[in-house]
């Protein structure tokens, strides 16, 4: 003789709709199909109605007194609740903060594709977080980092406004974006142009996995 299979608690309960031979009151007020009341009738009366229709009873209200229930094709009821919540949650967009990591001295290209980023996370509703990266004596160069900062943020301008200016954090500095409404797309990025006396071009950074070899 097999065993008997053991009860798991931890399985989680599955919930079945209180439709036909489930519903167990015995009295209940039916509503038909095309909405008419067909009154208060007993159980076996109202499933018997909802097979001659070649339909279910759906218990709809649980609380009044006596019991209500409605005949329908469960069926169709169920699937249009299901595509009424989808088309719900994607109506429902749930603002996240995206993050871009650059240098102070990132390369042109590099901030072009930082400036991509920002503009794709902006347009899809959520909020940019700019962070430049400083390593050994880099954090000496905060200024230019604020520089950059500043700078990305004109040129997102059209599809972005100031949420936290340029701020140092440890040893990183910071600044949030968020969407701006009827956002536009951001003008092209401008050149950078290479300052006196220093060999460093300010341009913006994206994730980690964008970062150039030379950054590294």
């Amino acid at each position: 003789m097999p065993p008997r299979p053991r009860f798991d608690r931890r399985a989680p309960v599955r919930e079945l709709p209180n439709i036909n031979e489930r519903i167990n009151y015995p009295q209940l007020r039916v509503v038909d199909f095309d909405g008419s009341q067909l009154g208060v009738i007993t159980r076996d009366e109202a499933l018997s109605v909802a097979r001659d229709r070649e339909l279910d009873l759906v218990l709809v209200s649980e609380k009044a007194d006596p019991p209500v229930c409605r005949i329908m094709d469960y069926g169709k009821y169920k699937f249009e609740q299901e595509k009424k919540a989808k088309e719900a949650k994607k109506k429902s967009h749930q603002t996240e903060v995206k993050e871009v990591k650059m240098r102070y001295k990132i390369d042109q290209h590099d901030y072009d594709v930082r400036i991509g980023q920002a503009t794709r996370f902006l347009k899809a509703g959520d909020k940019v977080k700019c962070t430049v990266i400083f390593r050994g004596r880099e954090i000496q160069h905060t200024a230019l980092a604020e520089v950059l900062l500043k700078r990305m943020a004109k040129d997102l301008e059209t599809a972005a406004e100031i949420q936290q200016p340029p701020k140092r954090e440890g040893r990183n500095m910071i600044m949030f974006l968020s969407p701006r409404k009827s956002a536009a797309a951001p003008k092209t990025p401008t050149r950078v142009k290479s300052q006196a006396n220093k060999a460093e071009t300010v341009a913006p950074a994206a994730s980690p996995a964008a970062v150039s070899p030379a950054e590294a």
